[in-house]
């Protein structure tokens, strides 16, 4: 009994410490590739110019639309590949692995002919696009087409290495790729053909590169990544209607999302267009902090749940999205307070709505967050058709009622506020729905996480409000509401968002430090 205590607890600090470890990787990954990715963006406007630069974006635009199917093939790979790993069954892995491949094969075939064809008659037929560039943007459209099914082929290879949680390889080439794309737009001002050309192509070659890299890292390291001609029919049958489902799911949120930018539009123009889009980057930047640690967890999620401990399982699910809130809190807390000196030294002329828009933003993504490892535990479980259904119909509310906000004569705010009562909503609709796939108790997850990240964030919240409220605005200002609300937060995380043995571990984790 001894013995097998201590190899749980033993499997809990190896576990803790390679989440950890991963999720500083990935953190330096998204530091560095989110740099290097906003210089790219200004020097490339320089290569191209203006009008190739809108060129690209609108044809290359057509072609992301895509991305939703890849997004829906990753989560579903993603998850048998991780759930086999959890049993450790070496043959049923090698089988998911090629199924998958197959997969993706298939739908890569289908995106290059039917998306090649459709895309060549909007390109040529409805898009306004002048005669002379023409040529160049059917390349670009033949180019982003090709490129988006490497993407899907490399899918398999990509999840392999998330679900073996060697997220610094992952992290090695996600940086190697931004710094090639830099090195591809320098390129282009000495580049004696059409640039544009050039671009696409090269991007196209890069990608190609990126999956050979990927195939040869994973063959080596892999057993189950040499793929073999295989069908399976009930596994392919079980992995698409899998990847149907979270398709169908993905799809509502981008409906509640893009849509609601078109709705907008509709009733208040472009200007107010600019200041959400101006909070959508707020948000990508802020929750790519986020998504890193989930990256990181998301595997362990799953292993516990393929091997059978429940215990651990529920043990991440709510320790993670509980500090998921916590990362969202130390960005929101200073975000909210000095959105207008933000905007102000960022972009100069602030449109309308935008302080508002990115304040409400900061507010919708903290009660997204709160629900996020419940997504990967129901994802964990394979039975997700009640749950797409469920989730898909409930958040579809936000849409009819945005648009009957507005209708009454609402302010853009409306479309915010009804997302975030809808949303926020959604999470107990997920606990409701996964409790008892996982055993979870509902009061626990209630009590432990939601109360306890409303509280944190309400104390946490008033120190760098004082600050705010006694100093003039100001940069100095902003510069010592960071300070105390880094501060404040870290001091309410521990002394009350977090449970006595997790400020244990943190304790000898430190005296451990100092010691050595």
């Amino acid at each position: 009994m001894q013995r097998q205590e201590n190899n749980r607890t033993f499997s809990v600090y190896a576990n803790s410490s390679r989440l950890a470890k991963n999720t500083v990787v990935l953190y330096l990954r998204m530091l560095v590739t989110t740099l290097i990715g906003l210089y790219t963006s200004r020097v490339i406007l320089q290569a191209l110019g203006v009008d190739d630069f809108g060129l690209f974006n609108a044809v290359g635009g057509l072609v992301a639309m895509f991305a939703i199917v890849s997004a829906s093939l990753s989560t579903a790979t993603s998850r048998y590949l991780t759930y086999e790993l959890g049993r450790g069954d070496e043959e049923r892995l090698k089988t998911v692995f090629s199924t998958s491949v197959n997969v993706q094969i298939g739908i890569s075939l289908f995106v290059v002919v039917v998306g090649g064809l459709l895309g060549w008659w909007f390109v040529d037929y409805r898009m306004n696009i002048p005669a002379d560039r023409m040529s160049a943007a059917n390349w670009v459209l033949i180019c982003s087409i090709l490129t988006f099914a490497v993407k899907l082929i490399s899918i398999p290879y990509e999840a392999s290495i998330i679900a073996h949680e060697k997220m610094n390889v992952f992290a090695y080439l996600n940086i190697f790729m931004a710094v090639m794309k830099l090195a591809i737009v320098f390129t282009l001002f000495y580049s004696p053909f059409d640039k544009l050309k050039t671009y696409t192509f090269l991007l196209l070659a890069l990608h190609l590169l990126i999956r050979f890299i990927y195939t040869v890292y994973c063959k080596r390291h892999y057993v189950e990544c040499k793929y073999k001609l295989v069908y399976d029919a009930p596994l392919l049958k079980e992995m698409t209607q899998f990847a149907g489902w979270n398709f169908f799911g993905n799809a509502a949120w981008l409906f509640n999302t893009q849509g609601i930018t078109v709705l907008i539009n509709i009733f208040f123009g472009v200007t107010v267009n600019a200041a959400r889009g101006i909070a959508n980057q707020f948000e990508s930047v802020v929750l790519e902090f986020v998504n890193s640690f989930m990256m990181a967890l998301n595997p362990q999620i799953t292993k516990s749940y393929a091997s059978g401990d429940l215990d651990g399982m529920q043990r991440l699910v709510c320790r993670g999205a509980k500090y998921s809130f916590f990362l969202m809190m130390l960005f929101a807390i200073p975000g909210i307070l000095e959105t207008k000196r933000i905007l102000s030294s960022w972009l100069g002329i602030v449109p309308d709505y935008a302080i508002d828009f990115v304040r409400l933003t900061f507010l919708s993504s903290m009660c997204t967050v709160l629900g996020n490892t419940l997504v990967t535990a129901q994802l964990a479980t394979g039975k997700i058709k009640k749950y797409q259904i469920v989730i898909t119909l409930y958040g579809a509310w936000v849409f009819p009622f945005t648009w009957l906000a507005f209708k009454l004569g609402g302010s853009p705010l409306w479309a915010y506020f009804v997302f975030c009562i809808i949303y926020f909503g959604m999470v107990f609709v997920r606990i409701y729905l996964v409790k008892d796939l996982i055993k979870l108790s509902w009061r626990y997850y209630i009590k432990e996480v939601i109360l306890k990240s409303a509280l944190t964030f309400l104390i946490a919240l008033v120190p760098p409000l004082i600050v705010f409220l006694l100093m003039e605005d100001s940069v100095l200002r902003l510069l010592c509401v960071c300070l105390v609300s880094i501060l404040a937060d870290i001091a309410v995380i521990f002394m009350i968002g977090m449970q006595a043995s997790e400020r244990q571990s943190i304790n000898q984790f430190v005296r451990k430090r100092i010691g050595k």
